[in-house]
């Protein structure tokens, strides 16, 4: 997929705000200080596109963007992200869920996770609640350009036991990412535009 266009659409916190064009989405969601801004930059190879920041929680809305005039990119808040008050952490965790259980014309979400890291119990928290709400999603590991390859493919590795030993009978689809370097780039917009081609063919659900 060429990216042709990426225009800013919106920000809010309510489901019911989000644009109404019945088009595709796809979901980029993660942990604070994940990369989720430079990876949503690198995709769209818009250099500020989305903001970046180096405080946790920088994102707090939903975010939408048109991506070539038929898709929409969603940048979501981060989970478990800190310097937020416990009851602005409640607001933002409520249209998170809102928008995943509410959001029809939802495609896929893409959890992003940081490569460096062990399996974090939130990550594999978040994953399950996706999982028993029947959300479908993919994995995104980000930063692998901060480790060696044979070490990626261990952290890979180690997450997708991870999974297994937890309630999964099967890993979820992955994609190991740089934005650094632009790794994973074309495989990542080469599944979206695959689930595109899915969407359109079989008519859209909203």
């Amino acid at each position: 997929m060429k990216i042709k266009s990426a225009d800013f659409v919106m920000s809010n916190s309510k489901v019911e705000s989000c644009p109404k064009e019945p088009l595709p989405e796809y979901a980029f969601i993660g942990r604070s200080n994940v990369g989720k801004s430079s990876l949503i930059n690198m995709l769209t190879q818009r250099k500020n596109l989305a903001k970046t920041s180096g405080r946790p929680g920088k994102t707090q809305l939903i975010n939408h963007f048109k991506i070539n005039g038929n898709w929409f990119l969603v940048d979501l808040p981060g989970y478990g992200y800190a310097r937020v008050s416990k009851k602005a952490k409640k607001t933002f965790q409520k249209y998170i869920t809102d928008y995943f259980r509410r959001r029809r014309q939802l495609v896929c979400a893409f959890v992003l996770i940081d490569i460096r890291h062990e399996p974090q119990k939130i990550d594999l928290e978040f994953m399950q609640w996706l999982g028993e709400n029947m959300i479908p999603f993919c994995i995104v590991f980000t930063k692998a350009d901060k480790l060696k390859p044979a070490v990626v493919a261990t952290k890979v590795d180690q997450y997708q036991n991870a999974l297994l030993q937890d309630v999964w009978e099967e890993v979820p689809s992955s994609f190991v990412t740089s934005s650094t370097k632009g790794t994973g780039r074309d495989e990542l917009l080469s599944y979206i535009s695959e689930l595109n081609r899915q969407f359109f063919d079989s008519g859209s659900p909203v």
